[in-house]
């Protein structure tokens, strides 16, 4: 029997295959063992012992938290996309479910444990409220990631999942990150060289599949390139911003400075040419092989038949 001849899975497997993908997500933070990050503003400075937590709560690990909930939608919404003959009509929304529900808990119980040893001052509400902030950000790119790679035709797809791209270093990095900062040797570099890449290979992987053969997949292109672009430098200048603590107190003079480095690392030539070339390059030479293999099985069938007669 073939895929397409199967029943569609039921709504409790659409929310399993959701959850799954969300846990996938959590998994590089949870091998670790999801330890919560030291706080700068605990109540008990000198306890260096800190709770389990399903998120890294932290303004230093605000990229990290857009990696896990954005990855884990991706997941879901390609696992939705490859399951597409065993969709019934409530099929995405019992998977945005699953997805939802285990990535609410995640925020939940690390907002809990980290406000819980906080000091008591208004330093904390502000601190707590701008990172749950970015989580509920990051869960809504999760949900759209996962919505456009399930269900939209390609060019929708095809920009979701360039911009889940964009977060797999972090994805990838975080279980590697204790050894990354600290070893110097030519594996570390290997593996910081491949994290650089990867996403102008994986969003050159992207375009190739999803090709130019309509205004609506040229433009698709395009938006995946510009995300290229625009994604790591916004990464870059969340990064530097948050994780300086001397501006932690001023909140003004700290969004000056992630403007001022998210300008600068836009307009780095030499740093944001060769991932696009790399990407396009990368897509254009994907996309005449792809199209080519699609051609062959009817240039044989069609051959065949001519033998026939």
């Amino acid at each position: 029997m073939s895929s397409i001849d199967r029943p569609p899975l039921s709504g409790a497997a659409w929310v399993l295959v959701g959850a799954g993908g969300a846990v996938v997500g959590l998994l590089p933070w949870l091998i670790t063992g999801a330890r919560l990050p030291l706080q700068n503003l605990a109540a008990d400075q000198t306890d260096l012992t800190t709770p389990f937590s399903l998120l890294p709560f932290s303004q230093y690990y605000l990229t990290t938290i857009v990696s896990l909930l954005v990855v884990g939608g991706a997941v879901a919404g390609l696992a939705a996309r490859i399951l597409r003959h065993r969709r019934s009509r409530r099929a995405t929304g019992w998977l945005t479910l699953g997805v939802a529900v285990i990535q609410v808990i995640a925020i939940a119980q690390s907002s809990v444990v980290t406000v819980s040893m906080l000091e008591d001052s208004s330093r904390r509400v502000v601190y707590a409220a701008a990172v749950i902030a970015v989580m509920v950000v990051s869960l809504l790119m999760s949900v759209l990631v996962l919505l456009l790679a399930a269900r939209a035709p390609v060019p929708g797809a095809a920009i979701a999942l360039s911009l889940a791209a964009l977060t797999v270093p972090g994805w990838i990095g975080l279980p590697l990150q204790s050894y990354l900062s600290l070893a110097n040797d030519p594996v570390t570099s290997a593996v910081l060289l491949l994290l650089r890449w990867l996403p102008a290979v994986l969003v050159g992987a992207v375009i190739a599949w999803c090709g130019f053969r309509t205004a609506g997949r040229v433009a698709a292109v395009v938006v995946s390139l510009a995300a290229l672009w625009i994604g790591p430098a916004f990464f870059t200048a969340v990064s530097s911003a948050a994780g300086t603590r001397v501006l932690a107190p001023y909140p003004a003079e700290m969004a000056d400075y992630g403007i001022g480095v998210f300008a600068m690392a836009l307009t780095a030539v030499e740093l944001v040419v060769p991932p696009l070339i790399v990407a396009a390059c990368i897509g254009a030479v994907g996309a005449l092989v792809l199209t080519a293999l699609r051609r062959r099985p009817r240039s044989e069938s069609s051959g065949a038949v001519a033998d026939h007669r």
